[in-house]
């Protein structure tokens, strides 16, 4: 069987992952000339606590070692799903037996006046997107640098942590009038925005660029200037389905596929950022990988009845020094609905804390500056088991449903360790006892920790535990921080 994907993202390189110990022919073609790479990382790469060459999902052998073909820096030129074809931009073709879009999202650029200029952005002005525009701003944004990140979602606010952690002088124009509206209530938006203020970041809300200047900033709404050398354009993503809108592929803000992952094209599949299923959002990485597991388990016959159902999703927040987990129903007021909503706010230490719950499950939730309340929280939502009758305890972390989310002996097998790929504490230590006895080799064999990192720190403490269980384990050479 030869399976053709489009994209070597996150998606399209998990997918490979699934398949490639499969009895397929697997071609990949990926038009940025780099290896995969885990774009949730990006923001450390701009603030520089990493290089590019550590957040590689793969080797640059990785194709060989595998039998893939896998076609760097080129891309799809056009589809033809009745002969099974795909043309390429260099002229080639490639021809499949099932096809899988995973060509991802392109950034949305607002319609500012001056941010294109002959067809692409403008001197001084870069989109947060990939690999080479991180490399890009880190070339530009020297200590001290005025910059203006034009976004207050979640991947501007990334960056803009990330540059601030560089020294640079960073602004935040958002035209909603608080921020990350999509994850967030105006409150916890306005907490947000006070803790991250000393960390180097001005935020101007609800205002409008209406132009950039060169060399000098943005041009507000209520005509003030934001004085800016550099401009980072981070306001959000659009679902790249120009190659299957052309082609005749059925699209909804999205390429609309189903529980198989099939689109309306006779076997052609989509997944990742560029997919449109009923159960899940974009831009995140664990409906992605979801979608990659599936999608392999049906391409290779190992589990013809497998499907995609959605994934809740939590979203957080990777900046350094804050703790920001937002799951569910966020947007849920007191008073406005049969559900019940708790809020504790503490904005001068930083802290919010909103659970919905209905039927006493917990459907949404919105925790800042406490991370123990997020782990118990997320483990009631992950679960739908009942939550503690004393709210308010909850709301203090003084109710953890599964014993402290430090003491890994507490949690049960069931707790979910790595939400980006699906990881329990029971599979962890399961590899453990099958070999992996270190924190590296607990992440290769599991995948745990390969997403937007932040359950690493767990993993390395369930490591800890589980040598401490086992005396033919050295700690030193656990590999991690918890020894």
């Amino acid at each position: 069987m030869r399976i053709a994907i489009i994209g070597y993202g996150m998606a399209g390189a998990r997918l490979a992952d699934h398949l490639r110990a499969s009895n397929v022919s697997i071609t990949v073609i990926g038009a940025e000339p780099h290896p995969a790479y885990n774009r949730i990382l990006l923001s450390n790469v701009v603030a520089g606590a990493m290089e590019p060459a550590t957040v590689l999902l793969h080797s640059p052998d990785w194709a060989k070692e595998n039998g893939i073909d896998l076609r760097l820096g080129t891309g799809a030129a056009a589809l033809h799903p009745s002969d099974h074809r795909i043309v390429l931009t260099d002229g080639s073709t490639v021809d499949y037996d099932a096809l899988v879009l995973a060509t991802g999202s392109t950034p949305w650029v607002p319609p500012t006046d001056g941010l294109i200029a002959d067809g692409a952005l403008a001197p001084g002005v870069v989109a947060f997107r990939d690999l080479d525009d991180c490399q890009r701003i880190v070339e530009l944004a020297t200590r001290g640098t005025p910059v203006a990140v034009l976004g207050g979602g979640l991947l501007g606010l990334e960056a803009a942590r990330g540059l601030a952690g560089r020294g640079c002088a960073v602004t935040v124009v958002h035209p909603v009038g608080h921020l990350m509206e999509r994850q967030l209530d105006p409150a916890a938006g306005h907490v947000l925005a006070r803790v991250l203020g000393p960390k180097g970041i001005e935020f101007r809300l609800g205002q409008l660029a209406t132009k950039y200047l060169p060399g000098k900033g943005l041009q507000l709404d209520d005509g003030s200037l934001v004085a800016a050398e550099l401009v980072v354009v981070s306001a959000g993503a659009r679902p790249e389905t120009a190659l299957a809108e052309a082609a005749g592929i059925t699209v909804d803000r999205g390429v609309v596929i189903d529980d198989s992952l099939r689109t309306s094209a006779p076997d052609v599949y989509a997944i990742g950022d560029c997919a449109r299923h009923p159960g899940t959002v974009g831009g995140l990485v664990q409906p992605a990988w979801e979608q990659a597991a599936v999608l392999a388990q049906l391409l290779t016959g190992a589990d013809p009845h497998a499907r995609y159902r959605g994934t809740p999703v939590v979203t957080r927040l990777k900046t350094r020094d804050v703790d920001l987990a937002s799951m569910g129903e966020v947007h849920v007021e007191p008073h406005t609905t049969d559900a019940e909503v708790v809020r504790l706010e503490d904005p001068s230490r930083g802290r919010y804390t909103k659970i919905v719950l209905r039927d006493d499950r917990v459907t949404g939730a919105i925790v800042l500056g406490a991370p123990d309340v997020a782990a118990a929280v997320t483990q009631l939502h992950d679960r739908g088991t009942p939550a503690p009758a004393d709210r308010m305890a909850l709301l203090l972390g003084r109710a953890m449903p599964a014993g402290d989310s430090s003491d890994p002996a507490a949690l049960p097998a069931s707790t979910l360790i790595c939400r980006c790929n699906t990881v329990d504490k029971g599979r962890l230590v399961g590899a453990w006892h099958a070999g992996a006895r270190s924190f590296d080799s607990l992440v290769s064999t599991t995948m745990a920790g390969t997403g937007c990192g932040g359950c690493r720190d767990t993993v390395c403490a369930l490591s800890r535990w589980l040598a401490e269980q086992d005396p033919l384990t050295e700690p030193e050479k656990l590999g991690c921080n918890a020894t």
